[in-house]
């Protein structure tokens, strides 16, 4: 019943939020909004971050009633250098969230004031070991937009909402909902902008219950991991899953990630931060993975997951030094120019460590295709990487309805076999979309972990039947879908037939009947 009861009353939290946040945007088309809201939950959460770490260091020296909030700046400044050796950032008392939200609606320069104090966050961790989780992280917050209005009273009085609407945010209350309120808040938020903004949504974030089960299979059989990395990490929620699932204590070096949306990285880092992340254990970089990768000194990772984006142009073999690349080089051949989606399955290989598991999320042609797609498949089984091939059921993430993979990874195995799951049917429908459910999830996890036959949903292939199918990995070729139709007794049948045709003989008989009696009626009378 205590479970049944926290589930409510976050349900209940999100739901306000969400009213807060939708009423927030007004004219503003949510997907360009979310950004406001998203950054002023991350400055009112840094805010309160800062003091609740200040005050309860105080008031454990014995000074019961110290506020940050109400010192002044001058008295401040002398913590400064030890606040961002500490915590990464230092905000001035006056530029903490609840004063400039309690002064805001009388601010008649509120843009200003805000993007000074953003600036002077930034600035707080230049020179540190801080500086590149803090840098830009409130780039694409525009105090001057147009979208906020056309004039500058107009954009205060929106900002003013933003600040009273963010502030009204019941997440200060809910320590003993066992949950990171802010990043709770902040993943319920994006879900909903996502499913609301179609293929753009989905392009920056992984629902949850996709994330689950890709971290769950990266993770059978462990305890703790050195690090989780995502070379395609959009907002960071697969990312973060992993700590969900293990605990965050048991991720010993943190997170790491590369994204090549500016906006999403920004999205990313203030996830991270939002999550209780400290600055020194995580590492997202903003570049283009496949032709810029950012943490060659940190490879190998011991888990790896990520939804990559689907048949992405890249530069491929017009780029001559890229077949010399250590992470493209051993297959021999490029990914094609039209479809980089094996690229990224060979930088994940390539960064993955030797006891280290992979789970990415797969456009199914990758699976079937000639030409170099099939060569990269031919190295990838020779070689004995293909752990397990999964088949998920359509309609599950933002923005596009069809079936996805997902493709395990591993460098060790214990055998020379490929698992096939077909879990085509492992959803319910929720709205338009289909959701795994926890015993979906269960399921799946189960399968692959026990590696056993099981008829229509799975297939131990030998390395000798997947050469015999041209290195084809479409788990349609190995799983047999059970027949669905209704099972038909033909003696029952013809019996019911025969049965059928003797009654419609009486009918007959009895139709001529009337008809000759109505014939006999009608006959002219002498």
């Amino acid at each position: 019943m205590a479970d049944n009861k926290k589930e409510l009353e976050r349900e209940e939290l999100h739901r306000a939020i969400w009213a807060i946040a939708d009423d927030l945007r007004g004219a503003v088309d949510g997907w360009d909004f979310k950004n406001y809201v998203l950054g002023t939950m991350f400055y009112r959460y840094v805010s309160e971050n800062l003091c609740n770490y200040i005050n309860s260091g105080e008031r454990e020296a014995g000074n019961e009633d110290f506020d940050y909030a109400a010192i002044s700046d001058e008295e401040a400044e002398q913590a400064r250098e030890g606040l961002v050796q500490e915590k990464g950032f230092f905000i001035l008392p006056s530029e903490l969230f609840s004063n400039v939200c309690a002064r805001a609606a009388q601010d008649e320069n509120l843009n200003e004031t805000l993007e000074r104090i953003f600036r002077h966050i930034e600035e707080s961790a230049k020179g540190s070991s801080s500086e590149s989780s803090f840098a830009g992280l409130f780039d694409d917050y525009d105090v001057n937009s147009n979208k906020l209005g056309s004039t500058v009273a107009k954009r205060n009085e929106k900002l003013v909402k933003l600040l009273e609407g963010v502030a009204a945010m019941n997440l200060s209350e809910v320590k003993d909902l066992e949950i990171d309120a802010f990043g709770d808040a902040y993943e319920y938020l994006m879900t909903m902008y996502a499913s609301n903004a179609g293929k753009s949504g989905g392009e920056f974030f992984t629902p949850a219950d996709v994330s689950e089960l890709l971290t769950r299979l990266g993770t059978v059989g462990k305890t703790e991991i050195n690090k989780v990395y995502d070379p395609a990490c959009g907002s960071g929620s697969l990312l973060l899953k992993a700590a969900k699932v293990l605990g965050r204590q048991a991720i010993r070096n943190g997170f790491y990630g590369q994204e090549i949306n500016i906006t999403t990285y920004n999205l990313c880092r203030i996830n991270m931060f939002l999550h209780d992340v400290g600055f020194d254990k995580f590492n997202i970089a903003c570049e283009d993975t496949l032709l810029s990768p950012q943490h060659w000194d940190d490879e190998p990772f011991e888990l790896v997951v990520s939804n990559p984006p689907y048949s992405r142009k890249w530069v491929g073999d017009d780029n001559p030094l890229l077949i010399n690349d250590p992470r493209f080089a051993p297959a021999g051949v490029l990914a094609p120019k039209s479809k980089a989606d094996m690229a990224f399955i060979m930088h994940s290989l390539s960064w993955l460590a030797s006891n280290g598991t992979a789970a990415i999320v797969c456009f199914p042609g990758i699976m079937y295709r000639g030409g170099a797609e099939q060569k990269i498949r031919k190295y990838l089984i020779d070689n004995n990487y293909v752990d397990c091939v999964i088949q998920l059921p359509p309609n599950l993430f933002f923005g596009t309805t069809i079936a996805t993979c997902i493709m395990v990874l591993k460098k060790n195995k214990p055998d020379n076999k490929t698992l096939f799951i077909d879990a085509t049917d492992e959803c319910i429908k929720v709205t338009n979309n289909n959701k795994l459910t926890e015993d979906n999830i269960s399921r799946i996890v189960d399968g692959f972990a026990s590696r056993e036959e099981v008829a229509h949903f799975s297939h131990l292939a030998s390395y000798d039947e997947v050469v015999e199918n041209n290195y084809n990995l479409s788990v349609s070729t190995y799983v047999e879908q059970e027949d669905k139709r209704e099972k038909i007794d033909i003696v029952k049948l013809n019996a019911e037939i025969e049965e059928i045709v003797a009654r419609e003989q009486e009918l007959r008989d009895e139709i001529a009947k009337i008809i000759a009696e109505i014939e006999e009626n009608d006959e002219p009378k002498e």
